[in-house]
């Protein structure tokens, strides 16, 4: 029996689900980049969670990532085509548990609009291959306001020559 509460719950999560599909667009897998491969040459040269977090719009559990407390200087590549993303020098700690930048590198990085939560966020992807990195919010330090959250699995440390 569907009583008024269930019968509400049921509206409510329809309606969400017209409104996610109503406004869904392009996501980084409907675009053309210059790194293109097929999905047995990805997993073929990526770990199973790296394949998972790129490649399938994954995230990585929070705190998880070596990368989150790396502060050497240097600079995050991504893991799928080596592509420069990040410099250390935009990396702070945001205690989220996941990397975090105040910005990227310039054209480094492509974003698109993400429904999977209901709300619409920016995510963010490699502007070369378009592996999915994270998501951008608006809750950042200066001087951009915002904190790319990235997934670590998604990138490669590169130390600075010297340091």
């Amino acid at each position: 029996m569907l009583d008024r509460r269930k019968f509400t719950l049921a509206g409510l999560g329809l309606a969400a689900a017209g409104v996610a599909a109503r406004h869904q667009t392009a996501t980084a897998a409907d675009k053309e980049f210059p790194v293109t491969k097929t999905e047995a040459e990805w997993k073929k040269i990526l770990t199973e969670d790296q394949y998972y977090v790129l490649r399938k719009h994954g995230t990585e559990r929070a705190g998880t990532s070596p990368l989150d407390k790396t502060y050497s200087a240097g600079t995050y590549h991504c893991a799928g085509c080596g592509q420069a993303l990040f410099s250390s020098e935009a990396k702070f700690d945001s205690g989220t548990g996941w990397p975090s930048f105040f910005q990227p590198l310039e054209n480094a990085v492509g974003s698109s609009t993400d429904w999977k939560l209901i709300y619409p966020r920016t995510e963010i992807h490699c502007a070369n291959c378009g592996g999915h990195l994270g998501h951008v919010f608006d809750d950042g330090p200066a001087p951009t306001g915002q904190r790319y959250c990235m997934n670590g699995v998604a990138m490669k440390f590169v130390p600075k020559a010297g340091a």
